[in-house]
């Protein structure tokens, strides 16, 4: 476990790089004993300053729920990060690249709770029914902390490299569609990157937000109404440059796009 001090120490580190978009050194080559609760301190630490400062939360995100993004990370077990207000875009919009340290896309289901949720036995099926509605989104990886050779642990305190996320403008009802068979099928520049099923997400991408539920359950927590939840990706990661212009195709929930400047 790490002592407070470098905690905070840490979270002031990656705060800067947010700000400055730069890049850390590794956390775990440099504190080769932090554990994975001394991730989510860190994480806690930055996410309860930036509330402090004025940002609303307004969700959650979930990341390496899928056999692609374990094989293209080398890490095996899920994670989760906060989502801000402004950090939400509409399907169309126009994103600066210097809002980042570097992008990346992913391929997304989106769920907001009618309900809140909690563990510590949350299955599925109470998942689905504390569920509004569905929404296609395309999530932009952001890491403030050196790529080559991350851990889980480096991941998780760098909130899960989450920078933003495109919403569609598709709602549907999880009892209207059956949501592990909705595809996604990525582009860049007119040409197909990335294809999957979001089934590829623990075979049903509302099972993520089950898991969510009961790891908040072990710090005391639960997942409130209102609150989106990013569920993982069915993709590989796709970078993305100044100029490019992205569209995903989710077959029956319609398309969600956007270039970057």
């Amino acid at each position: 476990m790490l002592h407070p001090d470098d905690i905070a120490h840490i979270a002031a580190e990656l705060a800067e790089a947010d700000r400055t978009h730069g890049v850390i050194p590794r956390i775990t080559a440099r504190y080769p004993d932090a554990t994975v609760e001394d991730s989510y301190a860190i994480q806690g630490v930055w996410r309860d300053q930036n509330i402090a400062a004025g940002r609303r939360l307004v969700g959650r995100k979930i990341g390496l729920t899928s056999k692609a993004m374990q094989q293209a990370t080398g890490i095996t077990e899920p994670d989760y990060g906060v989502m801000f207000d402004d950090t939400v875009y509409e399907s169309g919009a126009e994103i600066p690249v210097d809002l980042f340290s570097n992008v990346r896309i992913e391929v997304e289901l989106a769920f907001v709770l009618a309900t809140p949720l909690e563990g510590p036995d949350c299955t599925l099926e109470e998942a689905l029914d504390a569920i509004d509605y569905a929404v296609p989104a395309l999530e932009i990886l952001n890491s403030h902390i050196e790529l080559e050779g991350r851990t889980i642990v480096d991941t998780i305190s760098d909130n899960a490299a989450y920078g933003a996320m495109v919403l569609g403008d598709v709602h549907k009802r999880p009892d209207e569609i059956d949501l592990r068979w909705v595809p996604g099928v990525l582009s860049r520049n007119g040409e197909i990157e990335e294809t999957g099923v979001a089934a590829g997400v623990l075979g049903h991408p509302a099972t993520g937000v089950a898991w969510l539920a009961n790891k908040f359950h072990q710090h005391g927590a639960r997942l409130e109404a209102g609150e989106i939840i990013l569920a993982g990706s069915f993709t590989r990661p796709m970078w993305v440059s100044r100029g490019d212009s992205v569209l995903c195709d989710y077959g029956p929930m319609g398309v969600v796009s956007c270039r970057f400047v």
